[in-house]
């Protein structure tokens, strides 16, 4: 078998130039100053409950203008239109000391006379996912210059509060921490809300908050402003429409041919209840989209899964579903029966397989259309694969496929249970991205922000963004050598790096770092300065809770120190405290 891979390292390179003339395109102001924008909500609107929220702002231009960039953030998050097109959603998650913004150039979706310019936020509090963090429900747009400044945020913007949403809680026998479902009551709902012509009667004026702050950017007496703002490193997510391809089984309804593969209208009559299983054949991300006409009185639900199950936790053969039941994640539509509505959630899903449940009463429903908008960060293949093996090849499309999933606006462990981006499981996937795309700018976003995660005891968590945190200390930043690029990194390794040796004093004993955390020994740290063997260390496996062992591999990302070296003796306090010096010396 001859398999070889190719990388173009020249990548990198191009990639790395490309975010400095990003961030370089930002004026020293907007970095350096307060805003003139503020933080706007929705008068008498509950700071940190649930809630959807609408924002309009009118603007009416002399001329189709050759370049309008705008700065926006939201908590919890947004989606931005203009003239009734989705441009931008946002923000890249963050903690509030690093909170992100996009930098959108809204010129292309413009036009000379009037324009609305349409915002969906929303807050899910408490049940929001765990990678969420969050202060309280806001919004911001901020002008990159004075010749957009009427676009920013302050009280001349209208607002409402979208009271047709609710949260659905996800009821899984796992630790399941991704967010809610939603159920949407349609009578409740604006529509065409982001349209020029809708009339914003009853709307009212929005609320200041506060001015938006840079990061370092202090307030009275040198407290910080909520949000320290800093600008998002990474592109816009990738979004492509996706069609479902086949139904893995149907009751109480008969389907057209070519349904779902092709846009084909079904149609649902009175008093029916059907229940229709869409395989999309793979796991993906996307933002399901039902688009239906009628139905008054009735209901929709969609139940996501990334596998059924025959008896939980059991899912057996993933391409089988007989005998098996859908559990998960669901949206549920009560429907007030108006024509050509449109329904996508607030945030993407997971799944492989949908499960539409749908429900009339005396009007029949028509569905015009139902398929998926792939979302996703937009790596690019550019590796090559040459194999007398076919199925390799397979394999190599399987693990990008998972890689891609598993790659947002951070690397995560899991998009369906988790979104948590654990520096242990990041590291593995940024070579994996690294080998097939050359783009490190997920990566760079992981190491700073695990090493803004960093304690005073030197240890970082073990996943960030998360609200709860998290102490694994086997899970430590390990960074590739071109630490030159990483050097606002590079003093919080070396303190992490200085509080393992302190550990690891009685050479061959197991430590905690003084905030605590689950038990690890300082294996990688031994190995490196030659400190250490079985016979010191008591023989393998270590016991470290009752009933469980603990693994060579436990120790592969414990400490990011240049591992695979082992010095003499003589030379080993001195190799030390080079190695803590020298930014040079990681791998």
């Amino acid at each position: 078998m001859k398999t070889h891979f190719i990388q173009p390292a020249c990548l990198l390179i191009l990639f790395f130039c490309s975010m400095i003339a990003h961030t370089q395109n930002i004026a020293p102001a907007i970095l350096q100053k307060q805003w003139s924008a503020s933080w706007i909500t929705v008068p008498d609107a509950t700071s940190n409950a649930y809630g959807v929220y609408l924002f309009r702002k009118n603007l009416d231009l002399g001329s189709k203008p050759a370049t309008f960039v705008i700065h926006i953030s939201a908590d919890n998050r947004y989606k931005l239109f203009v003239n009734e097109k989705l441009v931008s959603l946002g923000p890249a998650r963050g903690d509030l000391n690093h909170w992100q913004f996009e930098t959108i150039d809204l010129a292309p979706y413009l036009q000379s006379g009037k324009n609305i310019i349409a915002a969906q936020v929303w807050n899910e509090a408490e049940w929001r996912p765990e990678a969420q963090i969050s202060l309280q429900t806001g919004f911001i747009v901020q002008a990159a210059n004075d010749a957009a400044k009427e676009i920013n945020t302050n009280s001349s913007w209208k607002c409402q509060r979208d009271s047709s949403f609710s949260p659905l809680r996800v009821t899984m026998a796992a630790y399941y921490v991704s967010g809610p479902g939603e159920l949407v009551q349609l009578a409740k709902q604006a529509k065409n809300w982001q349209s020029l012509d809708f009339p914003e009667t009853g709307w009212k004026n929005a609320k200041s908050i506060f001015a938006g702050n840079p990061k370092n950017i202090l307030g009275q007496y040198g407290t910080p402003n909520a949000w320290m703002l800093v600008p998002s490193t990474l592109p816009q997510m990738e979004l492509k429409p996706e069609r479902f391809a086949k139904v893995a089984r149907a009751e109480g309804l008969e389907l057209p041919a070519g349904f779902p593969q092709t846009k084909v209208e079904l149609r649902i009559p009175a008093n029916t209840v059907a229940t229709i299983l869409l395989d999309q054949n793979y796991l993906t991300n996307a933002y399901p989209v039902l688009q239906f006409s009628g139905g008054k009185d009735g209901s929709i639900s969609l139940m996501y899964a990334e596998a059924l199950f025959t008896k939980f936790p059991d899912k057996g053969n993933r391409n089988e579903v007989a005998g098996k039941r859908v559990i998960g994640r669901k949206d549920s539509l009560l429907l007030d029966g108006s024509p050509n509505q449109t329904y996508t959630t607030l945030a993407y899903r997971t799944y492989r397989y949908v499960q539409l449940r749908i429900i009339t009463k005396g009007d029949p429903l028509i569905l015009h259309d139902v398929f998926g908008n792939f979302t996703g960060y937009p790596f690019q293949f550019n590796a090559a694969l040459n194999t007398e093996l076919p199925e390799i090849n397979n394999m190599l499309e399987i693990g990008w496929r998972t890689a891609r999933l598993c790659a947002v606006e951070t690397y995560m462990d899991c998009p369906y249970y988790e979104q948590l981006q654990y520096i242990g499981d990041a590291r593995i996937q940024a070579l994996v991205s690294l080998y097939n795309s050359g783009d490190d700018r997920l990566l760079r976003q992981a190491l700073n922000q695990m090493d803004q995660s960093r304690q005073p005891e030197g240890v970082t968590f073990s996943r960030h963004p998360s609200y709860t945190p998290q102490y694994i200390p086997t899970f430590l930043p390990v960074v590739h050598r071109d630490a030159a690029r990483l050097q606002s990194v590079w003093q919080g390794l070396a303190f992490c790096q200085k509080q393992a040796i302190g550990n690891a004093a009685n050479f061959g004993l197991f430590s905690r770092f003084s905030s605590g955390g689950w038990f690890f020994a300082q294996r990688a740290l031994l190995d490196v300065y030659g400190l250490g063997d079985r016979q010191r260390l008591g023989g393998w496996p270590w016991p470290t809770q009752p009933g469980r062992q603990f693994s060579d591999a436990g120790f592969a990302t414990a400490v990011g120190l240049p591992i695979g070296r082992r010095f003499g003796k003589q030379n080993r306090n001195k190799r030390i405290r080079r190695d803590l010096s020298s930014p040079g010396n990681t791998t």
